[in-house]
């Protein structure tokens, strides 16, 4: 809680401003300071490491989202009979999100299907890439969701709900984990543009702010005003130390509140990303093979291979959860009108992911590194026209995949009907891949609750069936 004294409020937001460059920087850190939060946990440091429910299979997440909705008839899951029968029709009693007696003629797909690695997994030709990481990979071929729109199905595969803000899965981890590194942010999020459902794709809710993600952007300045605004260090300094004295006084003057201290602390994370955030993005100390490996030109600050790249730095520097966006709302893998539009983008991601598959395992990490790509939803195998050139919005199933961080490598699990409509078997439900990824962080997906307006809340709400049999 703030002073009452106006003036005092006014000087001590000046000076917290002067420090962090305004809450561009973190703006989680910012709230946490500046804000009154209610239902916090009581914790006196939000962010300080802590043991999961369970033994842990990974010790963080690097969270691959493909925005607008992947084909996976044309890339994860081989269907033969739906290249055989196309342009033949079907009924169906559902058509994006209308209810009635549609027919429906099957569209076949346009890139064709190998077996590849010792496991003979099947990918298109449209990855060729991480086709050759397949005996890494855990592909489930029958994922659902709940919502046909962008918006709402975003916002499901990264909150748990379809229809209301909810604090994020990165920040779930964050809040039930705390950071290995006090230095940098414990939730960061890379994307160049603004996904569907915004921020509230990396948002916290009502958990405490400082679990919020932070995002970062292509450029020469990613964060933004991570660059010190005092003139000098000693200016800093004088500015901190007076910060500090501020704080102390008004600490003294609220001892019954128990998460002051906290906010507190979370400032000195924004202070520790000034020496340590702009490491991360100094890749000069890559090797040409490593920047090779990824598909990334020297000198360049933007595109998927870079973001893939500093992932792994962020990774190996302790950051619990990174999710990377590959494009934004706009410009995506909505291929209403052409499927060619899905090679662009599969250029654009195929070999950085690659990379990065390979450059963890050389490193030794990916068995404590947990690697998720997914979408938020399919595409059509079937279309309303005999000649339509693009497919639609599809979550009656979908695929995604995992690797590392104890999953079963070399595996498929699940799988759709013999056209890719329905899932034939073994569905896994979002809440149920939110269930299984909380599992290998450690993280029991009905134990890690929080109280919020009178309410135990969870990500995966009151669904969710850990996946044991992709965990090896």
């Amino acid at each position: 809680m703030l002073s009452q004294n106006p003036m005092q409020n006014l000087t001590r937001r000046g000076i917290v401003r002067s420090m962090v460059g305004g809450s561009m920087l973190l703006p989680g850190l910012v709230s946490e300071l500046l804000a009154n939060e209610s239902g916090s946990s009581g914790a006196t440091d939000p962010l300080a490491p802590r043991r999961g429910h369970l033994a842990a299979k990974a010790k963080r997440v690097i969270f691959l989202h493909m925005s607008g909705g992947v084909s996976h008839v044309d890339s994860w899951d081989p269907k033969p009979k739906l290249f055989a029968d196309a342009g033949k029709t079907i009924p169906v009693n559902e058509f994006q999100g209308r209810k009635g007696d549609f027919k429906m003629f099957l569209k076949r797909p346009e890139w064709d299907f190998g077996k590849h690695g010792q496991s003979g997994t099947e990918v298109s030709t449209l990855f060729p890439h991480m086709a050759q990481c397949v005996d890494e990979l855990c592909v489930i071929r029958s994922m659902k969701s709940d919502h046909t729109n962008h918006y709402e199905a975003t916002l499901g595969m990264h909150t748990g709900s379809f229809t209301f803000a909810r604090p994020s899965i990165g920040s779930w981890i964050s809040y039930g984990l705390g950071t290995l590194n006090r230095n940098l942010p414990s939730f960061v999020v890379i994307a160049p543009h603004s996904p569907y459902a915004g921020g509230q794709v990396w948002g916290s809710d009502f958990l405490p702010g400082s679990h919020q993600g932070t995002l970062v952007s292509h450029g020469a300045e990613p964060v933004a005003n991570i660059r010190r605004r005092a003139p000098t260090q000693k200016m800093q300094e004088l500015e901190l130390a007076m910060m500090t004295k501020l704080n102390q006084r008004h600490l003294q003057s609220r001892i019954t509140d128990p998460v002051l201290s906290a906010r507190m602390k979370s400032f000195e994370t924004a202070f520790g990303m000034q020496a340590e955030m702009p490491e991360v993005f100094d890749l000069s100390g890559e090797s040409r093979a490593t920047l090779k490996l990824y598909g990334l030109e020297p000198g360049s600050t933007s595109g998927f291979a870079w973001q893939c790249l500093v992932a792994r730095r962020l990774a190996e520097r302790g950051v619990r959860f990174v999710e990377l966006i590959d494009v934004g709302s706009s410009n995506n893998w909505d291929a209403h009108g052409d499927m060619q539009t899905h090679a662009p983008l599969a250029k654009n991601v195929d070999q950085p992911i690659a990379g990065l598959i390979k450059d963890l395992r050389q490193r030794g990490m990916l068995e404590e590194t947990l690697v998720v790509w997914t979408t938020e939803f399919g595409r059509t195998p079937f279309n309303a026209a005999s000649g339509a050139r693009g497919r639609e919005h599809h979550h009656w199933v979908f695929s995604s995949w995992l690797a590392g961080g104890g999953v079963k490598p070399g595996i498929t699990y699940g799988d759709s009907d013999e056209y890719g409509i329905n899932v034939g078997n073994s569905p896994v439900h979002v809440h149920d891949f939110h269930a299984t990824i909380l599992h290998l962080m450690g993280l029991d997906h009905e134990r890690l609750t929080y109280r919020h307006t009178g309410r135990d809340y969870r990500l995966t709400d009151v669904h969710g069936r850990v996946v044991k049999e992709v965990m090896a």
